[in-house]
C-alpha cells in the first residue's frame, strides 16, 4: 500500500481508489482511471488497510465502528501527508487517499488574483474560499494561512477535519486542532478558540448553522475569519450561509454578514491547454458598500450585474479569470466555455493558446498514471491474484 501512494506521488496525482477486488484507482487531472490488475479480495485488503488506521489513533477506530467511516490524516514516508477516508460497503473496507500538498504554495503560484492577498492585511472580519469538492480549497487555504504566518506576529487557531497542511512557526504562532482528535466539534473548538486571545480563526468547513453563527461571532468581536464551503460559486456561497437559518432569523443574519463579510473566493480546477497540469479559475467577491446593501436588502440577485461592474471594488467573475487564461494561451475556447457559468461572456478574440514547451509527445493522463504507478502495482499484488474471498 506504501508502494502504491508513493507512485501515486511521484505521478502527480491527487487520489487513490482501493478497493477489494477491483483495480486501484487514481485521480489525476481530474480523470479517475484504473491501473493494472484487480487487487485482493475484502478480507486481504482490510489487513492492508488497517495498519494505517492504527496508526491514525482511537478516535479513528471508534468514528468507522460508530459510522461505518473514518476521515483522518497520516503521514507515509516517500508519499507525504495524506488525508484519508475508509468506508464500509458492498465490497468491505474501501480506502480513499488525497495526497495533500507537500509545502503550502503562495497564492501568486496557484494563479489567484492578486487581491485575494489583502486578506493577511484584514485584522478583523470573515472571509470564505468555496468551490466544488476537489478543487483546491485546501490547498488555497493552506496558501492564507501561510501569507498570514509570514506577515504577520499573529496567533492563529486551527479547527481542521482532519488537519491536512502542518504549519511551521514562522511569524506568528499556529495552534492546530483536529475534530475528534483534540476537540468534539466545530463549534466546540471553536467556542473554547474565543477565550484564547486568538487573532485569525482558520474554520476547515463551515458545515452546520452553529459553526456558522459562532464564526460571524467572531468576525464581528474583532477576529479575522478564514473558513471554507463546498459551494459551487460565490453566490452560492452567501445564500447557503443565510439559508443555514430558520426564516425568522434571516434578516438578522443578513444584517450580520453583511457587517463581517470581507471577501469570498470560489474557484474551480481546468485543464491546460497541453493537458499537463489543472489550474485555478476564480471567482473573486469583496466586500463593499452595494455589496453589504445587497445582503440586508435581499437582494443577491443582482449579484451578477454587481459582479459585472464591480472591477473598480475588486471584483472578478469566473469568465473574466477564464478570458485571462485564455488570452494568456494556458486554456483553449472549448475548456473556457466549459467551465464558464455564462458560456456567452468569454471572449473568443482573445489571443491563440499556445501550447507549453513539454506538451509535443504528451501521453494523455491515463497512460502517465499507469506508467508511474503500474509497477507498483504489480511488484506488490502480482498479475491474475484471485479474490481472497
Amino acid at each position: 500500500m506504501r508502494a502504491l501512494l508513493c507512485e501515486a506521488r511521484a505521478a502527480g496525482c491527487t487520489d487513490v481508489h482501493v478497493t477489494g477486488g477491483q483495480p486501484a484507482r487514481l485521480r489525476r487531472l481530474a480523470e479517475l482511471a484504473p491501473v493494472g490488475d484487480a487487487l485482493p479480495g475484502p478480507g486481504q485488503i482490510e489487513k492492508m488497510l488497517m495498519p494505517l488506521l492504527d496508526e491514525a489513533g482511537d478516535h479513528a477506530k471508534a468514528r468507522l465502528a460508530e459510522f461505518g467511516y473514518t476521515d483522518f490524516a497520516i503521514e507515509v514516508p516517500g508519499a507525504g501527508r495524506l488525508r484519508v477516508n475508509f468506508a464500509r460497503g458492498q465490497t468491505g473496507l474501501k480506502g480513499c487517499f488525497r495526497l495533500v500538498v507537500q509545502e503550502p504554495p503562495s497564492l501568486n503560484q496557484l494563479g489567484l488574483p492578486v487581491e485575494l492577498q489583502k486578506v493577511a492585511q484584514y485584522h478583523q472580519g470573515l472571509a470564505v474560499v468555496s468551490g466544488p469538492s476537489g478543487q483546491g480549497k485546501t490547498t488555497t487555504m493552506a496558501a492564507l494561512v501561510d501569507l498570514v504566518n509570514r506577515s504577520k506576529p499573529d496567533h492563529i487557531i486551527t479547527v481542521e477535519d482532519p488537519i491536512e497542511v502542518v504549519h511551521p512557526i514562522r511569524k506568528a504562532v499556529i495552534s492546530q486542532r483536529q475534530v475528534g482528535l483534540h476537540t468534539k466539534s466545530f463549534y466546540a473548538a471553536l467556542k473554547g478558540a474565543l477565550r484564547e486571545d486568538p487573532d485569525v480563526i482558520i474554520i476547515g468547513e463551515l458545515r452546520d448553522r452553529e459553526t456558522v453563527e459562532m464564526a460571524m461571532q467572531a468576525a464581528e468581536t474583532g477576529h479575522l475569519v478564514i473558513a471554507s464551503m463546498s459551494t459551487p460559486s460565490g453566490a452560492k456561497t452567501i445564500d447557503r450561509l443565510i439559508d443555514m437559518f430558520p426564516p425568522e432569523d434571516q434578516a438578522q443574519v443578513r444584517s450580520t454578514l453583511a457587517g463581517a463579510l470581507k471577501i469570498v473566493v470560489s474557484q474551480r480546477l481546468v485543464p491546460n491547454v497541453a493537458g499537463t497540469k489543472m489550474i485555478a479559475a476564480a471567482e473573486l467577491i469583496t466586500g463593499n458598500i452595494p455589496l453589504w446593501s445587497l445582503i440586508r436588502e435581499n437582494k443577491l440577485f443582482q449579484l451578477p450585474s454587481l459582479l459585472q461592474r464591480g472591477r473598480n471594488y475588486g471584483m472578478i467573475r469566473v469568465e473574466d479569470s477564464l478570458n485571462d487564461l485564455l488570452a494568456r494561451g494556458l486554456i483553449d475556447e472549448d475548456t473556457a466555455r466549459q467551465y464558464a457559468d455564462d458560456p456567452r461572456a468569454i471572449n473568443p478574440g482573445g489571443v491563440k493558446p499556445v501550447a507549453a514547451p513539454d506538451s509535443p509527445g504528451a501521453a494523455p493522463p491515463n497512460q502517465d498514471i499507469g506508467k508511474a504507478a503500474l509497477g507498483a502495482v504489480r511488484s506488490m499484488f502480482g498479475r491474475g491474484r484471485k479474490d481472497d474471498n
